[in-house]
């Protein structure tokens, strides 16, 4: 998502693109993590989150969200502090994805104490799954619809002092993913606690590539800088009540609020065992406005860059290269057509959203949250 970064120049002042743009910088922001994670303080912490896991693991407990019995049955895992947690789900006509969600939640080894659901206009069933398991639904009109703006509503109707986030169309990989995420937050220091991601047999094969790069496999409590995604995050709720997500902003409220809360001595915990099957399912048009919008949301959060067409088509050929490579490796022929075109829509989407003016009007860029391709 946060790609945009890949079309920057190199002398940028902060040199945020090294963190995002697949390719050389890439390859270097995975051995900055690593030096910056693999020291004895990070081991230690990451140890004590693991004993403290294993020590509770015997627990037992109902499963309950939002006040309400639900089919299925979880072990009870909770830190010293017994921390209340919350889950909230963004969605929009996903109910051929969050079945999937749901049977991971319930399959945790650590309980939520509640799930919420904040839709934004569903018109398949994704609202009556939702009641039928037990969760709480916000409606919130597709005319009022931003990220930050659905987010908020969620939070405000939510109980818990640990507010986790993850998008409709994911899945956790194993039953310990809750239990992982929220460990970081043992550290009071710790604000925001974003977890590692994949793709599954239904991901393009260009955007399993990215995923690979930007969720590394070393984890950190402490990153250098604001990159995290809210398909996979956890953050505390004292922060959110007086740093409430940007609504203003067409994408990246997550990287904005990350940047907030650092900005103010509050650090950022990746934890890669905490790792979701992210599933992008669309359409050519819909990954090119995905792009766009978070192109035009980079400008506003980290200032308006110069960025030519030929770096654009030069970074486009260069990934497209890189993907095709891979795809023969894994012996993968089948997906290099749709690999190719993922990444001329992700750069074609980056490119015009870099030019867009960032005060668009509202009525365009509602078009991009509801693409009808």
């Amino acid at each position: 998502w946060k790609v945009f970064a890949a079309l920057l120049d190199d002398d940028w002042a902060i040199g945020i693109d090294q963190y995002f743009v697949d390719g050389r910088r890439s390859e270097e922001r995975a051995d900055h993590m690593v030096e910056q994670r693999g020291s004895a303080k990070h081991a230690g912490v990451l140890a004590r989150h693991a004993f403290a896991v294993m020590a509770h693991r015997n627990e037992r407990g109902d499963l309950r969200w939002h006040g309400a019995n639900v089919v299925g049955y979880g072990h009870s895992v909770r830190e010293m502090s017994e921390r209340t947690i919350s889950i909230v789900i963004r969605a929009l006509n996903e109910a051929e994805h969050l079945p999937a969600l749901l049977d991971s939640i319930e399959r945790q080894s650590l309980a939520p104490d509640e799930v919420l659901l904040v839709d934004s206009g569903s018109t398949d069933a994704t609202v009556e799954i939702g009641e039928s398991r037990g969760l709480k639904v916000i409606h919130i009109p597709p005319g009022d619809f931003t990220f930050g703006r659905a987010l908020n509503w969620g939070c405000e109707a939510a109980k818990g002092e640990i507010l986790v986030f993850v998008s409709a169309h994911v899945y956790a990989l194993d039953n310990s993913w809750l239990a992982s995420l929220v460990a970081p937050f043992d550290d009071d220091g710790v604000g925001l606690s974003y977890g590692g991601q994949t793709g599954d047999d239904r991901s393009n094969f260009a955007e399993i590539q990215l995923l690979k790069r930007w969720f590394p496999d070393v984890a950190t409590n402490d990153q250098q800088d604001p990159f995290c995604n809210n398909a996979n995050c956890s953050i505390r709720r004292e922060l959110w009540e007086t740093t409430p997500f940007d609504e203003t902003l067409p994408g990246l409220e997550d990287m904005a609020f990350a940047r907030q809360i650092r900005s103010v001595g509050h650090r950022v915990a990746y934890v890669p065992e905490a790792k979701i099957a992210h599933v992008h399912q669309e359409g050519w048009r819909q990954t090119l406005n995905r792009y766009r919008r978070e192109a035009m949301a980079y400008q506003t959060i980290f200032g308006s860059q110069t960025m030519s067409l030929a770096r654009c088509v030069s970074l486009a050929a260069e990934s497209i290269a890189k993907d095709t490579k891979a795809a023969v490796t894994e012996r993968k022929f089948a997906a290099v057509p749709s690999a190719a075109a993922f990444r001329v829509a992700q750069y074609a989407g980056s490119w015009v959203g870099h030019r867009s003016d960032p005060t668009e009007t509202r009525q365009i860029v509602r078009r991009m949250y509801y693409p009808r391709g």
